[in-house]
């Protein structure tokens, strides 16, 4: 049982780390902050509730049973932070979510000072480290105590299920699929800890012995709802932005081909070269260096090897916009060449625009990239003096 509710912890503080992984821009979002506070409080329950715990509080207090109303008054907190937190993740006028907050803090802070207080008037002197609940459960305060902790934990994750099922039917995607974990994880929590918790008290009060279900059937199915709630409010937080470093870094590597092109006219500064630079940051720093080398190349474009290329292209089958990304490949090709063994550029230089300096974001240089990608870097070819700078005799990728 200890390895269980360890690991589920370990995994809900994970998953607080990665959202809090830049805490001066986190802590100005409700949001994030919420989320945050709500995995941190799931991963606290878990590591509270094991019986090794349990027997460390108890021996640090020197009070019997000491860790269970400290679990169950986490397990409360718990509970506000998940309502707190479909509040902000629903959103709205801030004076309405505002209230909302206010309200869920107001109804769960009396149930934890009325727990403490309980346990206080109790007679708890035995030890208990796994079947607290079920050995207490005829004991008079303590057993109050059981039932409004249960009845607490029970209010919220019903309400998170009737939340859920209703918000689910307005949005889509991530969220959904976000809302529907937490979801199963909130009715796994309500059959697998709450059902089998109550089931157990009850049959102590009707004088039968089912402590099994809240010893070994509970703790397992409690966490693994824990992990799908915990995955259902990571999801729709993290995944976009591991997408959009995936899409980067997919565009920085496509960019590769143009770029071993062009790098050695580019003037642009290097940035520091740190490998845990963002794919973000190495995308914007190439795109950069890139159209800074398509400026120095633009007085060596010849418009005749744009020509051949572009009327090569089109008996070949291609598309207009498939052959003007060749045809301007071709002509790339041959700039770079000259540039790199440092010929005059042309006379008239082309003032032709490419493609890619036309559009916004990454796509344009991505298809010239793809488009240069197959010609080598520097041909070597046998040329015409008498043709010597007219691009004639100048191969161009195949288009």
């Amino acid at each position: 049982m200890n390895l269980v509710v360890y690991l589920a912890a370990g995994l809900f503080g994970l998953s607080a780390l990665v959202l809090f992984r830049r805490p001066r821009r986190a802590v100005r979002d409700p949001l994030t902050v919420s989320t945050c506070v709500a995995v941190v409080l799931g991963a606290l329950v878990f590591v509270c509730s094991a019986p090794l715990t349990l027997a460390a509080v108890n021996r640090l207090t020197g009070v019997p049973n000491f860790g269970a109303p400290l679990t169950y008054c986490m397990i409360c907190a718990y509970s506000c932070s998940l309502l707190i937190l479909l509040i902000h993740w629903r959103g709205g006028p801030p004076e309405r979510v505002r209230r909302l907050v206010l309200r869920s803090i107001a109804a769960y802070v009396p149930l934890v000072a009325a727990i403490v207080v309980l346990f206080a008037l109790g007679d708890a002197r035995s030890e208990r480290l796994a079947d607290f609940d079920t050995y207490y459960a005829n004991t008079p305060c303590l057993r109050e105590m059981i039932v409004l902790y249960l009845v607490g934990h029970s209010a919220a994750t019903l309400t998170m299920c009737v939340l859920c099922v209703k918000w689910s039917r307005e949005v889509t995607g991530l969220l959904r699929a976000g809302l529907r974990l937490i979801m199963a994880g909130s009715a796994l929590a309500v059959v697998g800890f709450q059902l089998t918790k109550c089931t157990a008290v009850a049959a102590r009060w009707c004088g039968h012995d089912l402590d099994v279900l809240s010893t070994v059937v509970a703790p397992p199915l409690a966490s693994l709802g824990g992990l799908l709630c915990s995955v259902g409010y990571v999801l729709p937080r993290l995944l976009p932005p591991l997408l959009a470093h995936a899409r980067c870094l997919r565009d920085y590597r496509r960019l590769g081909p143009l770029w071993s092109r062009v790098r050695l006219v580019s003037t642009a500064p290097k940035p520091p070269s740190a490998w845990w630079q963002l794919p973000q940051a190495r995308l914007r720093w190439r795109e950069v260096s890139i159209h800074d080398a398509l400026l120095s190349l633009a007085p060596y474009f010849d418009d005749r090897v744009r020509e051949r290329a572009l009327a090569a292209a089109r008996d070949r089958g291609r598309t207009a916009h498939e052959a003007r990304i060749a045809a301007e490949a071709a002509m790339l090709a041959d700039a770079a060449r000259r540039a790199a063994a440092r010929e005059e550029p042309l006379p008239a230089p082309s003032g032709y625009r490419l493609h890619a300096t036309e559009v916004s974001g990454t796509g344009g240089l991505v298809e010239l990239a793809q488009a240069v990608a197959p010609a080598p870097a520097f041909p070597a070819t046998r040329r015409d003096p008498r043709t010597r700078g007219n691009g004639e005799d100048l191969p161009w990728p195949s288009p």
